[in-house]
Order: C-alpha cells, then structure tokens, then sequence
C-alpha cells in the first residue's frame, strides 16, 4: 500500500491545493518498506491527480483541499484523509498506527473533521466517516 503526504518544511502543507511537494511512502505489513520525497511537476488540479495515479498512492494525507479537487481525487480511487496538521515524521507514525485522525493530528477549528468529508483511519483497515452516518467498512 502506498499513501502520499502533501508536505511543506518538513510538516503536513496546510492547502494541498497548492502544495508543491509530497512525501511517497510504501508500507507492507505495517512497515514503511521505501519512502521518497516527489514534486508536483504540474500545479494543475487535474496534473497533481495524475501523479498521484501515477505513484500508484492508495491514500492521500493532507491539509485542507477543496471539494472539486477531493472529487478528482476519489473519482480516481484514492481516499483522502483531509484536514491533518503537524511534522511530517509525527504524521506518518500516527497513520501507521492508525492515530491519524486523533484531535491532536487536527487542523486548527477541524477537532471534529468537518462532517461531508472522507476519511480513511487506519492504513489496515479502511474505515469512512460520513456526513451524520457513523462509519460504514469498504
């Protein structure tokens, strides 16, 4: 499985809108098998879609992102954990561990993770909240 972190200085970038860079990490039985840093080559919407698709990313991990372009992105199979801040090395080991959506991986104002969006918890286990429903299993 491979997730993609939109970075910035070393920390989740705040608007993956206009994130430039990302943090590819591979991960086999719970273990980060292979990371590598990749750049955004095209800023387009529709470009940062195509490289993800490319890296062959199951999840992407994030800040903010705008509604359009979190459609791109799952209309192309890609779940999107949004609205996550802090170091990028303190983000990765909660995603592993399945943490990732704790308050304290929250975007200052999104402690609650703004109902109506997805989000994948746990690398092992694909779990979605949904807008008023509770979580349903994939």
């Amino acid at each position: 499985m491979k997730a993609a972190f939109a970075i910035w200085n070393d920390r989740i970038a705040p608007l993956f809108d206009t994130s430039h860079h990302a943090q590819v990490v591979e991960v086999v039985s719970g273990r980060i098998i292979c990371q590598r840093r990749e750049c955004f080559e095209d800023q387009t919407a529709v470009g940062k879609v195509f490289c993800l698709v490319e890296w062959g990313v199951g999840t992407l991990i994030c800040g903010a992102i705008s509604r359009p372009l979190q459609a791109i992105v799952t209309a192309h199979g890609i779940q999107v954990v949004a609205f996550v801040a802090g170091d990028l090395q303190d983000v990765t080991r909660a995603w592993l561990e399945g943490r990732v959506m704790e308050a304290g991986y929250a975007m200052p104002g999104h402690g609650n993770r703004c109902a109506g969006r997805q989000y994948t918890a746990d690398p092992a286990a694909v779990h979605t909240l949904s807008r008023g429903g509770g979580g349903d299993e994939r």
